[in-house]
């Protein structure tokens, strides 16, 4: 097989419409016309109904608001595992009612069983992904002359839509669908064009933490030395606690240690123009599922604490949710002592330090 040709995103876009109604002027889609136009393959398909489309628990009562109504939809199964080996043929990709991202239904080369994916950012119908979980395959080493080197093995597979092991995946490739634990389902970055950065092993991580030179982008797997250790376990070969795991580093920018055997798909989750479109008007909220959300203050002083009172006027009170907790900031909920200890460099996380020297500067102007 040859490998799939990187097709280049197209120009950030929206399809708009000619204002006929008032409903189409502000409407803004992403342009994706390479999307199978027909219905699913309902084998791997079924029937989303039940009470909580509304939002209510076993007993009918409301747990989650503004959620109700909407279009019938058909939940699409997809196969987060990846564990089948053997190459898959990509059938076409289809919208998926039921997250962001695209999915790609796959057929076996072999057995003929089909399943869905989340796509890759640029797959297309025709091309052929495989997945490595079971192991390298012989063939494929016979066809690299016996060899085990880590940099041949990736030449050949790390590949777009290709699901690898962690520790087989060369540093600073883009990831999305990954695994928390060996065997285990993708749960990270599996939303629209979302995606993680392998950037090496746990240990090189936190000593460039502590300050040792260079940023955290220039961390090798292990260096160069430690390859063929990361890509192929000898007969017999310890695996040290570092070298069981492989420091990611996600969207959000938290990096975290991952089991080396967990699972992880080359590319970056399609629609990446998601978070970009625009609705156009209320209905098609609706259309979605999405109730309405009501303001407190427009409320009657029996239905929020904000409600009430002559005008748009609060009470002069903190700003609290119709539960009564603070809204914004002042109830923490996060335990210091329930530290996730897979966390190896938090998110950063908005502190305010831009407004410690503006007060700073007010203070040393109001002494002159």
């Amino acid at each position: 097989t040859t490998r799939p040709e990187d097709t280049p995103d197209p120009p950030f876009a929206l399809r708009s419409y000619k204002p006929r109604t008032p409903g189409v002027r502000h409407l803004r889609r992403p342009i994706n016309d390479h999307l199978y136009k027909g219905r699913a393959y309902l084998p791997l398909t079924f029937a989303r109904k039940g009470q909580h489309l509304g939002g209510r628990n076993n007993s009918g009562q409301i747990r989650v608001r503004h959620r109700g109504g909407g279009h019938k939809r058909r939940i699409r199964v997809i196969d987060f595992h990846r564990a089948a080996p053997g190459r898959h043929t990509v059938e076409r990709i289809e919208y998926d009612p039921g997250r962001s991202a695209h999915i790609a239904l796959l057929t076996h080369n072999e057995t003929r069983v089909k399943s869905y994916i989340v796509a890759a950012q640029g797959m297309r119908a025709g091309e052929t992904v495989e997945s490595f979980l079971q192991g390298v395959p012989e063939l494929l080493l016979q066809s690299l002359g016996g060899s085990r080197d880590a940099g041949m093995i990736a030449a050949k597979t790390a590949w777009r839509g290709n699901c690898l092991p962690l520790h087989m995946i060369p540093t600073g490739t883009l990831v999305y669908c990954v695994g928390l634990r060996k065997g285990g389902k993708a749960q990270l970055c599996r939303s629209a064009g979302t995606f993680a950065m392998v950037i090496g092993r746990p240990g090189d991580v936190e000593r460039k933490k502590v300050g040792e030179s260079g940023p955290l982008e220039d961390i090798g797997a292990g260096g160069t030395e430690k390859k063929e250790e990361l890509v192929v376990e000898e007969a017999g070969k310890k695996l040290g606690k570092e070298d069981m795991y492989v420091a990611v580093r996600l969207k959000s920018g938290e990096v975290r240690k991952i089991h080396r055997d967990a699972c992880a798909t080359i590319g970056t989750a399609s629609n990446s123009n998601y978070n970009r479109r625009q609705l156009g008007k209320a209905g098609r909220s609706r259309w979605l599922g999405i109730r309405p959300s009501v303001r407190g203050v427009a409320m009657n002083a029996s239905d929020h604490p904000h409600g009430g009172g002559r005008g748009k006027s609060k009470g002069n009170v903190q700003p609290v949710s119709i539960w009564g907790q603070l809204t914004k900031g002042g109830y923490k909920t996060r335990k210091k002592s329930n530290l996730n200890r897979a966390v190896i460099q938090a998110r950063p996380r908005s502190i305010d330090q831009k407004s410690k020297p503006k007060r700073k500067e007010k203070r040393s102007k109001s002494k002159n």
